[in-house]
């Protein structure tokens, strides 16, 4: 593999380019990485696809031979606020607001893996963590200042290689390194710079851009001659802060990239039938932008400062169900469920509307047709269901009081390519 610093750049740029991504699905991070995966709800701990399995598993590259995998994935959120019960001295923010001015979004896939011999085996993934974004035309902060469309963009691109080293015929370790990039914009917040360290940075400042350096761990074992186990674990990512959004984000700016991790199992069942589960963990709470309450905000703790408010967000448990049918050698079925546990609580709801991710519950399918026995044609479909999240107290009265209520439900369809090498 000869990629040098230029190509990657080159791969990086385009991928933000194309992808300016939408709110994903559990919380911000997508419910599974490579068309295969994302057709059988996102496992991929214990059963190792593609080259993206890097992005889940590093362990997995030793069982997918040599192969170069190319995707893209068109992603439609439907993102929807209601504001009730609310009365300032300046107006009401009542009303309902739709947050799809954007209303579509392409995401691609790069994943690449050579076997350097019978034990070893280097990999390199390239792919998008979701993200958050919403377009409110109607900008629902309007009646406490908010000027304009209002709305955020934050995209996540990593780049993860990867070395594994199968140890024996049943067990494989592998570690990744993760390089993030970050770009973040916020829109319509004006109403928000007097409560903040630093008022100009607070919104209408263009894309900025932070980037950090993580670490990724995994094993994979063959426990019999059908069933395999396959554990991950992540490490919390640092990253440099957005300066020109240090008076909206907590300590200044900062934007870390939580610790992830879990366990997978994969059955062999018959000769065609593979089904498998996973359980993956977030830690959101342990990130001060993503998890401090905005109700802070109250107790003298203003936008931007070390402890200061943002989106309340809790950890987050992820459980996935998938089988796949080989109908014939050629062509591959696969189908998954998944369910996790909401990021929010009913409080946090109003804040929220910036980056409403309480769908929970995801539907998919997917299929792998061979034209060539060196080539594969992969598909993915996939359907959140819709989910509302009533406020429960949501809106201090300082503010006017009433509730903010959230919707999102999701669609997304992916089409991959891969060469046998």
């Amino acid at each position: 593999m000869s990629l040098n610093k230029s190509s990657l750049l080159a791969v990086l740029l385009a991928g933000i380019t194309l992808s300016p991504l939408a709110q994903a699905t559990n919380g911000y991070f997508a419910h599974g990485y490579g068309i295969k995966s994302l057709g059988m709800a996102g496992v991929g701990y214990a059963l190792p696809q593609d080259a993206l399995a890097a992005a889940t598993n590093p362990a997995g590259i030793t069982a997918v031979g040599d192969r170069l995998d190319l995707g893209v994935t068109w992603f439609k959120p439907e993102r929807s606020a209601q504001i009730r019960g609310n009365q300032t001295p300046f107006g009401s923010a009542d009303g309902n607001y739709d947050g799809n001015d954007t209303e579509a979004f392409l995401i691609p896939e790069f994943g690449y893996v050579r076997q350097l011999n019978e034990r070893l085996a280097l990999g390199l993934a390239i792919y998008g963590n979701g993200g958050m974004n919403t377009d409110y035309k109607r900008n629902p902060f309007a009646v406490y200042g908010g000027q304009g469309s209002a709305g955020v963009d934050l995209a996540q691109v990593f780049i993860t290689p990867t070395l594994a080293w199968k140890a024996s015929e049943r067990h494989s370790f592998g570690i990744g390194i993760n390089y993030a990039y970050q770009r973040f914009e916020a829109r319509g917040l004006q109403g928000f710079q007097s409560a903040s360290i630093a008022p100009d940075k607070v919104t209408n400042n263009g894309h900025d851009h932070s980037d950090g350096w993580g670490l990724r761990l995994g094993w994979n074992g063959q426990l019999t001659d059908t069933l395999s186990v396959g554990v991950a674990w992540s490490s919390k990512i640092k990253t440099s802060k957005f300066k020109d959004y240090a008076g909206l984000f907590a300590d200044g700016g900062s934007f870390d990239i939580p610790e992830n991790y879990g366990i997978g199992l994969a059955w062999q069942a018959t000769e065609r039938l593979t089904l498998a589960a996973d359980v993956q963990q977030i830690d959101y709470a342990d990130v001060k932008a993503i998890a401090n309450s905005v109700d802070v905000l109250f107790q003298g703790q203003p936008l931007g400062s070390e402890n200061g408010p943002n989106f309340g967000w809790e950890d987050i448990r992820i459980y996935k169900l998938a089988a796949s049918y080989a109908l014939d050698p050629r062509l591959t079925l696969r189908a998954g469920f998944s369910w996790a546990d909401q990021a929010l609580d009913t409080g946090e709801t109003f804040f929220n509307t910036l980056a409403p991710g309480v769908v929970r519950k995801h539907l998919t399918f997917g299929a792998t047709w061979a034209p060539a026995e060196n080539q594969e044609l992969s598909v993915f479909y996939a359907h959140a269901f819709s989910e509302e999240l009533k406020g429960s107290g949501s809106i201090n009265p300082q503010l006017g009081g009433g509730e903010a209520n959230l919707k999102m439900s999701q669609n997304s369809l992916g089409l991959g390519y891969a060469w046998k090498l």
